[in-house]
């Protein structure tokens, strides 16, 4: 299956939006629009009658499908077992059959099945467990009691979601889920049982029913556990750690968009490695830190999403992003830690959903006052509550008490949440948990089909980089590793049949410009380079805070987005005086431009939501209207920017 811009059954009328602000225009146009599904033999129509239109220009896009004979630097391949580690230019090229962009579950659990039809290279920024996965409290959504239902996961998905879900996704996630914890169990994930031998289920903020499994409250690092173990003991997987993504490697054959694999940066060994694959899953997580505060790990700076828009697949619903109601507050802590954390401690919402009472620092209880589902309501409507509680008693945190249940199921049920607490004189037992909503997971992302399939021939995403649908305005509690799961197994079979009618590029090294390490630029420049990009990030996560937050307007948007202009600017100028080139790369920068990119991305998808819906909440469009219920898409332009953070180093035409 494929998303495809055409909505309906007949022909559908809307307006194109083009967002206001010029450095971003160059790049994309912005629009509220539908989606109807085809079949993969369909692909062609993917797209072609979305027409873009800026300054009088348009552009029809299209996705049309090629036989690979068709192109002349493709060589004939047939899949194998036995590893191709073929290196080309002194060992810095490397062919495999798929490469896995992510170490998360939805990279790992899709390895681990093409890993069967070829060889896989998991590429992954720093160590394999280090991912959002790993972070994963609370735990996976699925209908597994009898008392419960697929209709009614639905209902609680599609609810959270504020109707702008997917329907026919929705359908799928809740129906293969439970599928999909069983395998898990077989490959040796442990999750807690009850006194009857069933899997313990717990209740999360949202839900109607007991359908969340967990391993007490490190369910993510035990399916991370389970998976790598898995993954260290196939042959047919090779894992590339400390590999930064820079982009991904495309070419064009009439109007398709074609993916070949994707340069990295060893940052261990300051060497730019290319991969080149017949498949590329992206599966790369997040871009929580485009905000100061946020319960993301530090690898999470949207660099799957920044890729994947510069090599022109369609990303949609970046103005979603959930900020998580209870992350620990350490400014409320008995004992203050030395040194800021770098990403936020989660207070996991199973807390919520296992009696925990959230109250302001007057001791009062504040949730039935905002939702009749009081601390059960949706995470949207509970970190907006706290939000008007912060801002109306000028407090810095709130609290969340589960004191009140006996201790040994406390401690039974939330381990590290007491560990980590204690470490700082709290004791949760006895004390209640301060606590403040902090960026947490983009609903939004690369758009992707039922299949993990793009717009892009041979780039297939999972995981949270991927917006499949599913979670529409708002995420249901738990329902990420279940998509992930889910959608890297739907995304093998599509793969291997990619894989097995693909071949391997073979053209000339110089097709696409090689980076380079900054080697040539002295030392001090350098250090001034590293200084000033690690102020423009605090600077850039300052203004997304302050403008683009939990609550929204048009006025802040829009200033928004003149102030990431004029700090992008001001940044590359300060690069390119110290004698960065455009092929230049290292990791500090790449990141930087990748978190200007999402940052710009969510505030053009902000802008054009005229409405009140889910996590993007506006104080000039209150309500939720009717007319907007459709996705936010982003289209990529003919028009490419020049400089060093927009510009494409992987386009190249056939």
């Amino acid at each position: 299956m494929t998303t495809v811009l055409p909505a309906g059954s007949g022909t559908l009328h809307y307006s194109v939006k083009i967002y206001k602000g010029q450095h971003f225009r160059r790049n994309s146009w912005v629009s509220v629009t539908a989606f109807k599904r085809c079949t993969q033999k369909d692909l062609s129509c993917a797209m072609s009658s979305s027409i873009c239109r800026s300054h009088g220009v348009s552009k029809s896009l299209k996705t049309q499908r090629y036989s690979f004979s068709h192109f002349p630097f493709y060589e004939s391949w047939k899949p194998s077992r036995t590893a191709v580690n073929s290196c080309l230019e002194d060992g810095s090229t490397k062919f495999f059959d798929f490469v896995v962009i992510g170490s998360g579950v939805a990279g790992l659990r899709y390895a681990l099945e093409v890993a069967k039809h070829g060889t896989v290279a998991v590429i992954t920024k720093a160590e394999p467990h280090e991912s959002n996965t790993n972070y994963a409290q609370g735990g996976v959504s699925a209908v597994l009691c009898p008392s419960d239902s697929v209709e009614s996961h639905m209902r609680d998905t599609i609810v959270a979601g504020a109707y702008l879900c997917d329907e026919e996704t929705v359908r799928v996630v809740c129906t293969e889920g439970p599928d999909r914890i069983r395998e898990l169990i077989a490959m040796g994930a442990s999750f807690d049982h009850g006194e009857d031998g069933n899997l313990h289920l717990a209740r999360e903020g949202g839900h109607s029913h007991h359908r969340i499994v967990h391993a007490a409250d490190m369910t993510g690092r035990e399916i991370e556990r389970a998976l790598l173990e898995a993954v260290v003991n196939d042959p047919n997987i090779s894992m590339f750690q400390h590999h930064f993504a820079i982009d991904l490697l495309t070419s064009q054959g009439g109007s398709e968009t074609v993916c070949h694999g994707v340069d990295t940066l060893n940052t261990e060994s300051l060497e730019v490695v290319r991969f080149i694959s017949k498949v590329t899953l992206l599966a790369s997580g997040g871009a929580g830190h485009i905000y100061p505060t946020t319960t993301n790990p530090p690898v999470a700076t949207g660099d799957g999403i920044a890729m994947a828009h510069r090599a022109e697949a369609v990303i949609s619903n970046m103005e979603f992003v959930q900020f998580h109601p209870t992350a620990l507050a350490d400014e409320g802590l008995p004992i203050k830690p030395e040194k800021s954390r770098e990403n936020a401690f989660l207070v996991t919402e199973a807390v919520r959903g296992d009696g925990g009472i959230l109250y302001n620092l007057a001791k009062e209880r504040f949730m039935p006052l905002y939702d009749e589902r009081e601390e059960l309501a949706p995470r949207d409507v509970v970190a907006r509550s706290i939000d008007d509680q912060l801002k109306k008693w000028n407090e810095k945190y709130v609290l969340l008490n589960i004191s009140h249940k006996p201790k040994e199921q406390i401690l039974a049920h939330f381990p590290n949440i007491a560990a980590e607490c204690l470490k700082y004189g709290l004791d949760i037992t006895s004390q209640p948990i301060p606590v403040v909503p902090a960026a947490h997971y983009m609903c939004g992302g690369v758009r992707a089909g039922l299949q993990g399939e793009t717009n892009v021939s041979g780039l297939y995403v999972a995981g949270e980089v991927a917006c499949t649908g599913l979670h529409g305005a708002n995420r249901l509690a738990s329902n990420s590793l279940l998509e992930a799961l889910v959608f890297a197994r739907r995304a093998v079979q599509p793969s291997i049949d990619h894989m097995s009618q693909s071949g391997f590029y073979v053209g000339p090294s110089s097709r696409w410009a090689r980076p380079v390490m900054p080697s040539s630029l002295p030392s001090s420049a350098m250090d001034d380079i590293l200084n000033v990009t690690e102020q423009m990030r605090k600077d850039l996560q300052s203004i997304m805070w302050e403008y683009v937050g939990i609550v929204r307007s048009t006025r802040r948007l829009e200033s928004a987005e003149k102030k990431i202009h004029e700090l992008e600017t001001q940044w590359e100028k300060f690069l390119f005086q110290q004698g960065w080139e455009p092929t230049m790369v290292a990791l500090e920068a790449c990141e930087m431009r990748n978190l200007f990119c999402c940052a710009k991305l969510v505030v053009s998808s902000a802008l054009a939501r005229h409405e009140s819906r889910g996590l993007h909440y506006t104080i000039d469009f209150p309500h939720v209207e009717e007319s907007m219920r459709l996705p936010t898409i982003i289209l990529p332009c003919s028009t490419v920017s020049t400089t060093w953070s927009s510009r494409q180093l992987h386009k190249q035409p056939v």
